[in-house]
């Protein structure tokens, strides 16, 4: 395993983060512009993509049936709260809990901690719907709710299963040890998103 893996996984976050900030304007309309802005959103969005790469992460940590138990939880219960952000009904604190979801997660993976399959499913379930809630209510003019709805569901499952490959590198010799960094720096940019939704950084 390459000792450069920790500085690549965090030059994609950046990368990320990057593409959050100049991030095109989606202007189609109809079921394509539901289904392009629906996909893109979690991409484009570094406090959704961490995450729900988390999640993944944490999934692959704790074995089965936690590796698909989660990852298949997640999209399913986000998915209420996207028709939730599509019936106009908000969430109080969302991008808080958003955030908050990173930092939580992100120390599940860092400090392996490992709950009961039913206490994994309620904590990523409950952050599941505050995610879907910000896609919902990002649904954009005159774009399809459904194809909208798609496009969000089949990115955070791919997000899922990059977390899952990377995670799997625990059976690796010292990939604990860069699945738990991972978690940490995926905690870290929870922090900075829970302190810019705070209005503490510049």
């Amino acid at each position: 395993m390459s000792r450069h893996s920790p500085t690549l996984f965090a030059a994609t976050l950046a990368l990320v983060a990057f593409a959050a900030d100049t991030a095109f304007a989606h202007t189609e309309t109809g079921v394509a512009g539901g289904l392009v802005s629906g996909f893109s959103h979690p991409l484009f969005g570094p406090d959704h993509l961490v995450a729900m790469v988390a999640v993944g992460l944490w999934g692959a940590q704790l074995g089965n049936p936690a590796i698909w138990v989660l990852p298949i939880a997640f999209p399913a219960v986000m998915a209420v709260g996207g028709i939730l952000g599509v019936m106009g009904v908000a969430l109080p604190l969302t991008e808080i809990v958003i955030a908050a979801s990173a930092i939580v997660l992100g120390l599940m993976v860092a400090f392996s901690i490992r709950p009961p399959l039913a206490i994994a499913g309620v904590i990523v379930a409950a952050f599941a719907v505050f995610h879907g809630n910000a896609h919902g209510l990002e649904l954009p003019e005159a774009a399809n709710p459904l194809a909208y709805g798609v496009g969000f569901v089949t990115a955070t499952g791919l997000l899922h299963l990059c977390g899952i490959v990377i995670g799997l590198l625990i059976k690796l010799p010292a990939g604990a040890h860069l699945v738990r960094a991972c978690g940490l720096l995926i905690a870290a940019v929870g922090c900075y998103f829970l302190a810019a939704s705070a209005g503490l950084t510049a």
